[in-house]
């Protein structure tokens, strides 16, 4: 630990991207309030799948930090803030260091969940780091294949919520499959931001992201149709009795969405930096109002 200790804890903190950090607490949430409607909440199980999301979504950052780097992605030209192994900051060594300190911490919390669960939570904890390292690590990164908008889906939406509340449970129910997909919608939606802004840089390095094989009017169409999904799905759970009409106070943060959807639509540049903050507080606002609605 000496290794990366001298090293000061504002450069860590920058490199684990605070403002990304919603969308790992946002999905905890709704499962565990989904759980609480179900009278089958655990809170030390319920904070440890925060924990261990929140570790996940630091990892898969300095995981970003290092990959990019080391594939000559993150260029002076970068238009995202800066990152830590690319400014010198932080070594490539010390980086991979810090990446086994935070997947360890992850697995250890991980332990008590697979004693709890038994191997299904073994194995979604492992498809999780490997998601977290391939992104832009390995022989086939799929954050570099187009891929990435699909992968935040599944782990934001389906596995972080489903996997919370089968922690709890031991089993997934029909009204936690469907409370995924809003969760992971508005998640993805922070991806499709960052690489809108990233579309002249990346383009010159090869990462062949969505935005840039498709182009910003279609991320554009890709936000709208999220933020519509999103708005969507609570009204199908309250429609077929999987859920109260409480669900519905998640529409109280459609005029922030439509805020959000033109300052998407009329910004460029470093200024999606503040877009990008914004639209993973979206997702925060709309988990806190989705579980207060299922309490309801």
């Amino acid at each position: 630990m000496t290794y990366v200790s001298h090293i000061p804890l504002s450069t860590w903190i920058q490199a684990a991207r605070p403002r990304t950090l919603p969308a790992a607490a946002a999905p905890v949430l709704v499962a565990a309030a989904l759980a609480w409607r179900d009278g089958v909440f655990q809170p030390l199980v319920a904070l440890a799948c925060l924990l261990i999301s929140l570790l996940m979504q630091i990892g898969a950052n300095f995981a970003n930090d290092l990959f990019d780097h080391e594939r000559g992605a993150d260029t002076p030209d970068r238009l995202g803030p800066p990152r830590v192994t690319a400014t010198g900051q932080v070594s490539p060594a010390q980086m991979r260091l810090a990446l086994v300190v935070i997947f360890g911490l992850a697995s250890l919390l991980g332990l008590y969940l697979i004693y709890l669960r038994g191997w299904p939570v073994l194995a979604l904890g492992i498809a999780i780091i490997v998601a977290a390292l391939a992104y832009t690590g390995g022989p086939f990164p799929y954050g570099y294949n187009a891929l990435g908008d699909l992968f935040v889906f599944l782990s934001f939406g389906l596995a972080a919520v489903c996997g919370t509340y089968y922690a709890q449970t031991g089993t997934v129910t029909p009204a936690a499959w469907w409370a995924a997909v809003p969760i992971g919608l508005l998640i993805v939606n922070i991806l499709v931001v960052n690489n809108t802004r990233d579309i002249p840089t990346d383009g010159k390095t090869n990462k062949r992201t969505l935005a840039v094989l498709l182009g910003r009017e279609a991320m554009l169409t890709e936000y709208l149709a999220c933020l519509l999904g999103a708005y969507l799905v609570p009204f199908g759970l309250w429609s077929f009795g999987l859920a109260s009409w409480g669900v519905l106070l998640t529409w109280l943060s459609i005029p922030q969405a439509v805020i959000l959807y033109r300052e998407f639509a009329h910004t460029e540049g470093r200024a999606l930096n503040q877009t990008l903050a914004r639209t993973a507080q979206l997702a925060l606002l709309y988990a806190v109002l989705f579980a207060v609605g299922l309490l309801l």
